[in-house]
């Protein structure tokens, strides 16, 4: 039977060496399952994996789009069902590690039948929550799409944003997409999963994300990574020109913040990002085998 092993968790909590002493132990190769690191542009910034890790183990979907070209849960899970596949057919055990929750969800129960979203549609909505803020955005939901807004946070921008491109594109409300039958995951499928959660104290985790992003600026080019990025002009409504830390440095390299303050600010979104991760593996994967580091 094939087998296969995925591990999730929030942001420095450990995946990335946890998953390659697996993938040694298991004759493993590793498929990427964050969201970040399948841009190539982005390497330091978003913890990708080292070029010593990666010459151990080899490593799959890392650097793999431009950020120009985003990536959905739906296209990343046809992607690794292509690395899974190959992996498989090599006598090897696939390990997907990653912090997007939703990437592992998709693989593993599949996806709702949302249909593609007009991209007009959707940069039009992402660039007006930028400019008028997440607020706006909900209260035009309220208009289009009473159920989701009463779902959603007005603070949420992301998930607002999303909510208004569907009832846009397709005239249905998400609410109504996603209770229909889900399609296409493992579990439907002759799979041995491993389904596997990283847990830490949560103050152990913010002081985690806290040093990591201090080191990042310390030992690392991070600024200089960032200031590539802003030279391929990317629209800020890209999800690569939001990854944690980047809004950040672009503020100190267009002079508006001290680099200070971008290390503070930087901080502070990540732990605020990893405690949403936390709650979202909770609720989203009660049942799967927790490690505690």
């Amino acid at each position: 039977m094939r087998k296969i092993i995925l591990l999730g968790g929030p942001t420095a909590s450990g995946k990335s060496a946890l998953s390659l002493k697996w993938a040694i132990e298991n004759n493993g190769e590793i498929v990427n399952g964050d969201s970040m690191q399948i841009y190539r542009e982005l390497d330091i910034i978003t913890a990708c994996p080292t070029s010593d890790e990666m010459a151990q183990i080899p490593h799959h979907l890392y650097r793999a789009l431009k950020g120009d070209d985003p990536c959905s849960a739906a296209r990343w899970r046809e992607m690794a069902r292509c690395k899974l596949d190959d992996i498989w057919g090599r006598g090897k055990t696939p390990i997907v590690v990653g912090g997007t929750g939703l990437y592992l969800k998709a693989l593993v129960m599949g996806l709702s039948k949302v249909p593609e979203i007009d991209p007009t549609i959707r940069e039009d909505i992402r660039r007006n929550v930028l400019v008028e803020g997440p607020q706006a955005a909900h209260d035009r939901l309220a208009s289009l799409d009473p159920e989701m807004a009463s779902r959603l946070a007005p603070a949420d921008g992301q998930r607002v944003a999303r909510a208004l491109e569907v009832i846009l594109s397709t005239s249905r409300s998400l609410s109504l997409w996603q209770a229909e039958p889900e399609l296409g995951g493992l579990i439907d499928e002759d799979v041995e999963m491993s389904l596997n959660v990283i847990e830490r104290d949560r103050a152990e985790l913010y002081d985690r994300c806290n040093q990591r992003f201090k080191m990042m600026i310390e030992q690392g080019d991070v600024i200089e990574e960032v200031r590539s990025l802003m030279e391929y002009q990317y629209s800020p409504t890209l999800p690569v020109m939001k990854s944690l830390g980047v809004p950040q440095i672009i503020d100190h390299i267009n002079g508006n913040i001290s680099k200070e303050e971008a290390i503070t600010l930087s901080q502070t979104a990540t732990r605020q990002f990893a405690k949403r991760q936390m709650t979202w593996f909770r609720n989203q994967f009660s049942d799967w085998k927790k490690h505690i580091l």
